[in-house]
């Protein structure tokens, strides 16, 4: 049995499970360099152990409502799921390639990616390292496999399936590439770890949705880990939008690195989940790089919502934007931590960061720290939070005009969370969002 340095925390496996998973994935080899990747994975696993609130980035958050479960990795057996299956997940009216895993692996048969234009690639991540393990070895965990994220390892060690997406340079790929994650019921809880490597060439120019979601209400846990690199001039809209079950954990690593006069604009919608951790890595490695993170999060029901930013300006002329905001209600939790790292000689940095909260309950909770750590000289550079309730003076306007008071609450809610649901495309993902949000927000408005 692989074991793992001990904590304090109480209770805990420990993973064994996950490590167990990644030591019998690392026995199947796939290509010498990538067995040397998770078997340093499993070694930086091994030293690191599970993380505990005496840590400053989990502070806030325990495991422990995870290590108690004791996650086991999907078997590798093939899906009964038909087409017609998926018919009520299909966002209505958007037109877009689609890759669906299932459980972490790519289901062939269950997606549209025929249609793709000549130069795009999206395919399975096992398949590529099989077939064609050089056109990988450049990239893949060369981002993630910095620093110290013991989750990140752990997907690493255990790496099975996931996607990769390649654009060529100077191709614009017109419609949305959609990947879905789908995660069906088990007998016993399971653990998925998705891998997703992003490489656009330069000059190219893509859309990425991004869905998370469930058959039911299940008990499992998603370890995803991204790795994007977009070359000089590329630019990608990424929209990330977690639907989780109920009893989901869901925990996700995104790595992103920005060449010269690249583009990202990333949105993140955190509303499934009993428990979700999201990190969101950015490094520019190129000057004239422009970056975007927006982010909606709702908790309720003892739900707990955690974001970290680590943004990186380590050259100059670059810019970075980080909007959150988050809607609390119930026994609500939510934890945002920003920090935004302007290194020496980074001059023209142009860097802000805002996280607005609102809160619906006596009960809900919110842990906000924004960071700004500035070594350089010349830079426009700020920070701000706000954790407020409900306007009582707007909320009795809204009354004196026959609204009800739920009705008038939900639609406040709704404004609030309007900036960031307006900046999403196609329209009708952003019409997806905007009912999904609604749906929810019927619920916290009753609280």
């Amino acid at each position: 049995m692989s074991t793992i340095a001990s904590t304090a925390e109480p209770r805990q496996h420990l993973l064994e499970d996950w490590l167990d998973s990644g030591s019998a994935a690392a026995d199947r080899s796939i290509t010498p360099w990538m067995d040397e990747e998770r078997q340093s994975a499993l070694e930086k696993v091994r030293r690191l152990g599970i993380p505990s609130t005496k840590q400053e980035a989990w502070r806030y958050s325990s495991l422990k409502p995870l290590t108690e479960q004791r996650f086991s990795p999907y078997p590798a057996e093939e899906t009964s799921l038909t087409r017609g299956d998926l018919d009520a997940l299909v966002i209505p009216g958007m037109d877009a390639h689609r890759a669906v895993l299932v459980n972490g692996r790519l289901v062939p048969h269950l997606s549209d990616l025929q249609d793709l234009p000549p130069g795009a690639r999206v395919m399975s991540l096992r398949a590529m390292l099989e077939q064609e393990p050089d056109a990988v070895s450049g990239h893949l965990n060369k981002l993630a496999g910095r620093g110290d994220q013991v989750f990140t390892a752990l997907n690493t060690a255990g790496l099975e399936d996931g996607l990769l997406v390649s654009v060529d340079p100077g191709l614009a790929v017109e419609r949305p590439v959609e990947i879905l994650h789908l995660s069906v019921g088990a007998d016993v809880p399971r653990v998925a770890q998705p891998r997703h490597l992003l490489v656009l060439g330069e000059g190219a120019r893509a859309t990425v949705i991004e869905r998370y979601l469930s058959l039911g209400e299940p008990l499992y846990c998603t370890n995803s880990v991204l790795e994007l690199i977009l070359e000089p001039g590329a630019g990608l809209d990424h929209h990330r939008i977690q639907t989780e079950s109920p009893n989901a954990f869901h925990l996700t690593g995104l790595y992103l690195s920005q060449a010269r006069g690249s583009r990202y604009r990333g949105l993140n919608l955190g509303l499934g989940a009993a428990w979700s951790r999201t990190d969101l890595v950015v490094r520019f490695s190129g000057p004239e790089a422009d970056c975007e993170l927006a982010g909606l999060y709702l908790a309720g029901d003892r739900q707990l919502v955690d974001y970290h930013l680590d943004v990186e300006h380590g050259v100059p002329h670059c810019t970075s934007r980080e909007r959150f905001k988050g809607i609390l209600y119930g026994r609500g939790r939510a934890v945002f931590d920003g920090r935004i790292h302007v290194a020496r000689g980074a001059h023209k940095t142009d860097a802000h960061l805002s996280n607005k909260n609102l809160l619906l309950s006596r009960s809900a909770e919110v842990d906000t720290k924004p960071q700004l750590e500035i070594f350089a000289d010349d830079v426009k550079c700020s920070h701000g939070t706000t954790v407020g309730q409900i306007d009582p003076d707007v909320l009795f306007y809204l009354r004196s005009r026959g609204i009800s008071e739920l009705a008038a609450r939900r639609m406040l809610c709704l404004g609030f969370a309007g900036e960031i649901i307006d900046d999403l495309a196609p329209e009708p993902l952003r019409d997806y969002v905007a009912t999904q949000v609604g749906s929810r927000l019927e619920k916290t408005t009753q609280e």
